[in-house]
């Protein structure tokens, strides 16, 4: 007997800097609907959770020395 065709394909995982590109690119709100669909289908929900608020903190934390840096040279 043949295989139902609805049977779904095992899926892929994506590697830490796949899901970093795509938060990366999610928060910057630039994205191709192809590179979404790829995305959708590689990324799992707690890895997209874990990578944005790994991206947020890098964010806050770059933003915090730079912020200290202009302050200083200022004053």
């Amino acid at each position: 007997m043949s295989q139902p065709a609805t049977q779904a394909q095992p899926k892929k995982n994506a590697s830490f800097f796949q899901i970093m590109k795509a938060v990366l690119w999610s928060m910057l709100g630039v994205r191709q609907q192809k590179g979404y669909e790829d995305d959708t289908s590689k990324i799992t929900l707690k890895q997209a959770v874990v990578a944005g608020i790994i991206g947020g903190i890098i964010f806050v934390v770059s933003m915090l020395t730079f912020v200290r840096f202009v302050i200083s040279q200022l004053g």
